[in-house]
């Protein structure tokens, strides 16, 4: 690229630990070296939060729009429509107003090439709900935001939680633990397992990646004691998909497989579900955990926390998620880069050369060997009184 990579930052919500995070994160000089950071949010409200933190010396330039936004410099664009003031752990609607308003702006931005990445601070389902927003989250949102018909993979989005230990992906999100079974089906476990190899490959740069699948039930089942649906379901749509070449492997029971580190011999893991993946995540990955929108035309990524609205103004939120998803967002951009380069014009298989050739080499060496032997002198003939001397050389 000719300028710096541009990442848009969404505040969130500005009551929450949002406005903390992105403050602490940006505040070292050697940030805007690596990217330009693009924040969407208010101007009142980051004044606001520098001083509670003493970061005043944190200089944020205000631009119109991310188009204009300057290289070596930390930047915000104001999208505030109306008088909203920062109160730091209170849940109300005008600040879900506020974070609509910030990710619309920023899902603008990048429909127009203004930013290259976007990485969204958290919001409150409960505020932003409403009118422009009827969405269980960001993931869902953004595919219907961004999905288009001419998407290779339909554009469909995929939660994908990882650190630099583990990777994992679900197959149902935001949905009652009620309406959990009728959702895994033969389908959406395939569907699931078949996007997250192909985010593996390009995303996270894993050239044959090795997939565990987690079971639904308790034991997986236990032969159908506890349900049927690990040996109905998933362990055939499993097995389908390794005849194919995809190399998945399961189900685990979720319980053992975490308990003995069994994720460590696997480059992602697939839950069937919310809890069964994300809190043995989030207990093994801690603080630097990221939550990534796999799928998507556009890379998005976001700390692996919620509003915290119990600790938001009291200056102890820690910056590390956002730091790690802003890192994120920055090598999955460019991995995908670099796969869409290389895809481009692929080198055939030594296979496929060696049987287009082969037929080729066959015929020059066999026209070689032709005029070869043409060119080749003949053999002195050997005359009577030689050949009778050579006979008696040999007898002898």
């Amino acid at each position: 690229m000719s300028r710096h990579i541009r990442v848009g930052i969404t505040h969130g919500d500005m009551n929450g630990i949002g406005y903390e995070v992105i403050i602490k994160a940006l505040d070292d000089e050697q940030m805007p070296e690596l990217f330009t950071p693009v924040i969407f949010g208010s101007d009142k409200a980051m004044a606001f939060y520098r001083k509670a933190l003493g970061c005043e010396e944190l200089r944020v330039r205000r631009v119109a729009s991310a188009a204009e936004a300057s290289d070596n410099a930390v930047n915000l664009v104001d999208v505030m429509t109306e008088d909203v003031k920062a109160t730091p752990g209170v849940a109300d609607e005008a600040a879900g107003r506020a974070a609509l308003l910030a990710l619309e702006a920023a899902c603008d931005a990048l429909e127009a090439g203004e930013i290259d990445a976007l990485v969204t601070a958290p919001i409150d389902k409960n505020t932003i709900h409403g009118e422009g927003f009827d969405f269980p989250g960001h993931t869902e949102y953004l595919e219907a935001r961004f999905r288009s018909e001419d998407d290779a993979d339909g554009g469909k989005a995929l939660m994908v939680l990882f650190n630099e230990m583990l990777r994992v992906a679900l197959v149902t999100t935001h949905l009652p633990v009620s309406k959990i079974a009728e959702h895994i089906t033969a389908a959406s476990v395939t569907d699931t397992i078949e996007r997250f190899a192909g985010s593996l490959r390009r995303d996270f740069r894993c050239e044959r990646p090795r997939i565990a699948v987690l079971g639904l039930n308790p034991h997986c089942g236990d032969h159908g004691i506890a349900g049927d649906e690990d040996d109905t379901i998933i362990r055939p749509a499993v097995e389908a998909l390794r005849e194919r070449g995809i190399m998945a492997f399961g189900p685990y029971a979720a319980d053992g497989f975490f308990g003995s580190c069994a994720y460590r011999k696997f480059d992602g893991v697939v839950a069937m579900y919310h809890d069964q993946g994300l809190a043995p995540f989030k207990a093994i990955a801690g603080t630097d955990g990221v939550n990534f929108t796999a799928g998507l035309k556009y890379v998005r990524t976001s700390p692996d926390h919620g509003t915290g609205y119990d600790i938001a103004g009291k200056g102890v939120a820690d910056p590390l998620s956002m730091r790690h998803a802003i890192y994120a967002a920055i090598d999955i951009l460019r991995s995908r880069h670099d796969f869409d380069h290389a895809a481009r014009n692929p080198l055939r298989p030594l296979q496929e050369r060696k049987a287009k050739d082969k037929p080729k080499e066959g015929r020059e060496a066999a026209k070689v060997t032709k005029e070869q032997k043409q060119e080749a002198p003949a053999m002195p003939k050997v005359a009577e009184g030689d050949k009778q001397q050579e006979e008696q050389c040999t007898t002898e």
